[in-house]
C-alpha cells in the first residue's frame, strides 16, 4: 500500500476496473487519496470498487453513450474528473484470415473505438492545466506477434492516439501518456500462461525471467497521472520487464 497522498481531492476514472490491472490501478489511487470511479461491464465491478472504497458504475464501455453515463457519475461522486485512465479491453485475437468481420470490429471498437469516444466526453471536464489521461496500449502494439492481429493493431492505434491527442491537449496543460504492458497476470492471461510454447516465447525470453503483477503496472500509471510525471507527455512506456529492449535466449 502507498503511504503517499498525491491524489487526495482529486477524481480518477478507471475503466474494466473489475479485475487485474484496472483493478490494481483503482486500489493504487485509492490508496493515494483520490476518489475512484470503477467502470466494469462485470456486476463484480461492485465488489471490487466496495473493497479499494470507490464507487462501481456497471457498464458496457462499447456503448454509445458510455462516456457520458462516465462522465455523470464520476461527477456526481467526486464533482470533478482529473484523471481518466483508458485499461477496459478484451482480447481473444486470432490470424487475420481466422478473423471474421465481426470478431475484427469487436476487437477494434472496444480497445480503440470506445476508449476514444469516452476520452472525448470526459476532455472538457478536466482541469486546464492539471489533467492526465493514462492509455494502455501493449507490447503487442509495439512488435509482431503471430495470432493476434485485430487486438496488436488497436493496440498500436491506442500508442498513437496518445501521441495524436498530445498535440491537440497538451498546450491546454493536459497531459497525455500510456503504458505497454508485458504479460502480466490477469484473468486474461491465465490461459496463455498454462502454454508451453507462449511461456516460452514471453515469459522466457523476458530478460528479467518472470511475469509481471498488476501492482507494478499500476504504480506506473499512477506516477504518469501524478504531478510527478509533470513534464511527461505524448509517451507509450513499455513496462514489460525488457522484453522489447533485449528478448533473451535462455543458457545462451
Amino acid at each position: 500500500m502507498s503511504t503517499m497522498q498525491r491524489f487526495k481531492g482529486k477524481t480518477v476514472i478507471v475503466t474494466g476496473a473489475a479485475r487485474g490491472i484496472g483493478a490494481a490501478t483503482a486500489r493504487r489511487f485509492a490508496d493515494e487519496g483520490a476518489v475512484v470511479l470503477l467502470v466494469d461491464q462485470l456486476p463484480e465491478v461492485l465488489d471490487m470498487a466496495k473493497a479499494v472504497g470507490g464507487h462501481g458504475l456497471v457498464l458496457d464501455v462499447s456503448s454509445p453513450d458510455a462516456g457520458k453515463q462516465i462522465v455523470e457519475a464520476a461527477l456526481a461522486q467526486g464533482g470533478r474528473i482529473d484523471v481518466l485512465v483508458n485499461n477496459a479491453g478484451v482480447g481473444g485475437s486470432r490470424r487475420l484470415q481466422d478473423s471474421d468481420d465481426e470478431l475484427l470490429s469487436r476487437i477494434v471498437d472496444i480497445n480503440l473505438l470506445s476508449l476514444m469516444r469516452i476520452t472525448r466526453a470526459v476532455l472538457p471536464h478536466l482541469p486546464k492545466p492539471g489533467g492526465s489521461i493514462v492509455n494502455l496500449s501493449s507490447i503487442f502494439g509495439l512488435v509482431g506477434y503471430p495470432g493476434t492481429t485485430a487486438y496488436a493493431v488497436a493496440k498500436a492505434a491506442v500508442a498513437q492516439f496518445t501521441r495524436q491527442l498530445t498535440s491537440e491537449v497538451a498546450h491546454q496543460g493536459i497531459r497525455v501518456n500510456a503504458i505497454a504492458p508485458g504479460v502480466v497476470v490477469t484473468p486474461m492471461t491465465a490461459g496463455h500462461l498454462q502454454n508451453p510454447s507462449y511461456v516460452k516465447l514471453m515469459v522466457d525470453s523476458t530478460p528479467m525471467g518472470r511475469v509481471c503483477q498488476p501492482e507494478e503496472q499500476a504504480s506506473v500509471i499512477a506516477f504518469l497521472a501524478s504531478d510527478d510525471a509533470s513534464f511527461i507527455c505524448g509517451v507509450t512506456i513499455p513496462v514489460d520487464g525488457g522484453y522489447l529492449s533485449a528478448r533473451y535466449i535462455p543458457n545462451y
